[in-house]
């Protein structure tokens, strides 16, 4: 779906919020006390602004007696197959972003993965997939990426712990074009990206992404992941608590010039390593 047709469809379905809203006779405030979000939220919601989470989806289904059309909608809205569920959402967020800060302690985020990476790590966690399904993973990730090619891209500022330049993802020669690509992001200033090293030791948010998003017309967001989930924290108070790990983390890292530096030198240490086995 076009991203001009999923606006419209957004746009169609805080419509019908707001209808459905005013005929069971809620104020927004009222509607937002039972479905656990704020009437600020559910006016963002009505205006497009910003998406609800499944489960407020479901709620408001609930208690408007709407026979599941707005979980049915997001469902149409949200859901890709090539994502795993939980992550679906933070796809559609990343289309409409101003910001997106990331911290990345042990892989190469999404947004910056060559394909040679993408299908090892997929390989890695899917030994008996077919080719097929390696690819639709592929062919989604390099998707997702044509959002830093757009003229309207959002500001990307990446932190990345010193072991993703050091762990081999795939061969050394597919790890030194991983790293020489981060390495042309950066030249062609389409994304930052600073180096925690190593040598700092313990560090906030130890061993965990966090990822924070800002929007033009809707409150800031974060996202986090564990084992097979992730979760889309929207509560202010958890947010500033997100930002506020990721603003040490930017302060530990190496400023971004050195931290360029790194990366380029890492990419040398594969090529120099693939090229003598």
């Amino acid at each position: 779906m076009a991203n001009g047709s999923r606006q419209a469809a957004w746009e169609f379905f805080g419509t019908e919020l707001k209808r459905r809203r005013e005929e069971a006779g809620f104020s927004q405030v009222e509607l937002g006390l039972r479905v656990f979000v704020s009437g600020g939220y559910i006016g963002q919601f009505e205006q497009a602004i910003r998406k609800p989470q499944l489960d407020v989806a479901q709620r408001i289904d609930e208690l408007l007696r709407t026979g599941g059309f707005f979980e049915r909608t997001w469902r149409k809205l949200i859901d890709d197959k090539r994502y795993a569920d939980y992550f679906a959402e933070v796809v559609e967020l990343e289309r409409t972003a101003t910001k997106i800060a990331e911290f990345a302690p042990t892989l190469v985020p999404g947004l910056l993965q060559t394909a040679a990476y993408t299908r090892a790590v997929t390989l890695a966690s899917n030994p008996f997939a077919t080719d097929a399904h390696i690819e639709e993973k592929v062919q989604a990730r390099i998707e997702r990426a044509q959002i830093l090619a757009d003229a309207a891209r959002p500001v990307y500022w990446v932190i990345l712990h010193e072991h993703v330049l050091r762990i081999p993802v795939g061969s050394g020669a597919e790890m030194a074009q991983q790293l020489d690509h981060i390495a042309g992001l950066v030249r062609e200033r389409k994304v930052l990206v600073q180096v925690l090293p190593t040598s700092v030791g313990a560090y906030p948010l130890m061993g965990r992404m966090v990822r924070l998003f800002e929007f033009e017309d809707a409150p800031p967001t974060s996202y986090t992941e564990a084992v097979y989930s992730g979760n889309l924290l929207d509560d202010p108070a958890l947010v500033k608590r997100a930002q506020g790990a990721y603003d040490l983390l930017r302060a530990a890292a190496l400023p971004p010039e050195a931290s360029l530096t790194l990366i380029e030198s890492a990419a040398e240490d594969f090529r120099r390593c693939a090229n003598t086995t």
